[in-house]
């Protein structure tokens, strides 16, 4: 699997990251270890998690994997942290729980270090300095390699990322990356965020670029009942993709799809994953037979006419 630097640093991942939000919950860690030991068997290396991901369940598990079926050194770990969904407010990204939220994260996957540390979400109440401090105090201890962001707006990453970068020459720790939504569907990124992280020297790491399942076509003829969309607690985030504009674009797909000879799944993932600012894109397979199909879209490079169709097809309003 290709290798990419994150932006302008010295962290290189693979441009498919495997995302594990449903590991403990709609994946059982038995399936889990398949999925991460063909990922690493491929050349995966990237793993995304958070701290939230199934009340601390996806950590768990990466963590026993990590130190049981592959190997510490082969992989990336990307943690979050920042949401407080027991606290007396949503989220927190003050000193006082970042730091104690990364300790908890480390017990969790059973290592001494994070690679990639992400502040999930914005906290409006927290200083800007009081929260980049967590970070280079987190930095310097060695407990975190890089920092990135997670759910922010281009002036909210592009704040965080200025104020680390004047003061790079005392020892502050830079932005990296930037997480974010980003597909066919959903090509909001653009109007400012990527063309922001751009200008920053980082890297995107795109979640869902295959539009919440959306763009693999299996919604074409209704919802199948092994589908996310037909599960209860998933339904509500797969309905939006389910509309009039969703429908033109995944047949468009499905058109480019047929021409090249591949799925609709390759063309799709490709598109995202070649963006120019693109690190990785996050992919959440649930079985093996689904990483199989998008272990496969390695090769798959999409000819700059049908991209330009693609780009045609899917722009104007998101949703």
């Amino acid at each position: 699997m290709e290798q990419r630097q994150v932006g302008g640093s010295g962290l290189w991942v693979s441009r498919t990251a495997l995302g594990t939000m449903t590991w403990g919950k709609d994946t059982p860690e038995d399936e889990a270890a398949d999925l991460l030991t063909a990922f690493v068997d491929a050349g995966g290396t990237l793993i995304d998690t958070a701290d939230i991901y199934g009340g601390g369940q996806s950590e768990r598990i990466v963590g026993r994997l990590v130190n049981g079926v592959v190997r510490r050194d082969d992989v990336i770990i990307a943690t979050k942290s920042g949401h407080t969904p027991e606290g007396f407010r949503p989220c927190d990204l003050s000193r006082r729980h970042l730091l104690a939220a990364l300790d908890a994260s480390l017990r969790r996957l059973g290592t001494d270090h994070v690679d990639l540390w992400q502040l999930h979400v914005r906290d409006p109440d927290t200083p800007v300095e009081e929260t980049l401090s967590a970070l280079d105090t987190a930095l310097a201890s060695g407990k975190v390699r890089y920092a990135g962001t997670g759910d922010f707006t281009a002036w909210q990453f592009a704040k965080y990322a200025a104020w680390q970068r004047a003061a790079a020459g005392l020892y502050r720790t830079p932005i990296v990356s930037a997480g974010c939504e980003y597909s066919l569907l959903n090509r909001s990124a653009e109007r400012d965020l990527l063309p922001a992280v751009i200008d920053h020297g980082a890297g995107l790491i795109a979640w869902s670029p295959l539009g919440r399942g959306v763009l693999t076509a299996q919604y074409r003829n209704g919802v199948p009942s092994e589908s996310r969309a037909a599960r209860s607690h998933m339904a509500s985030y797969v309905e939006p993709y389910l509309g009039e504009r969703s429908r033109r674009i995944v047949e468009s797909v499905c058109t480019a799809a047929e021409g090249l000879g591949v799925s609709p799944l390759a063309v799709a993932l490709s598109w995202v994953r070649d963006r120019r600012g693109v690190a990785a894109a996050t992919v959440g397979p649930r079985t093996p037979a689904q990483l199989e199909e998008i272990l496969a879209t390695e090769g798959v490079e999409l000819p700059r006419e049908i991209r330009e169709a693609l780009d045609d097809a899917s722009s104007g309003p998101v949703r």
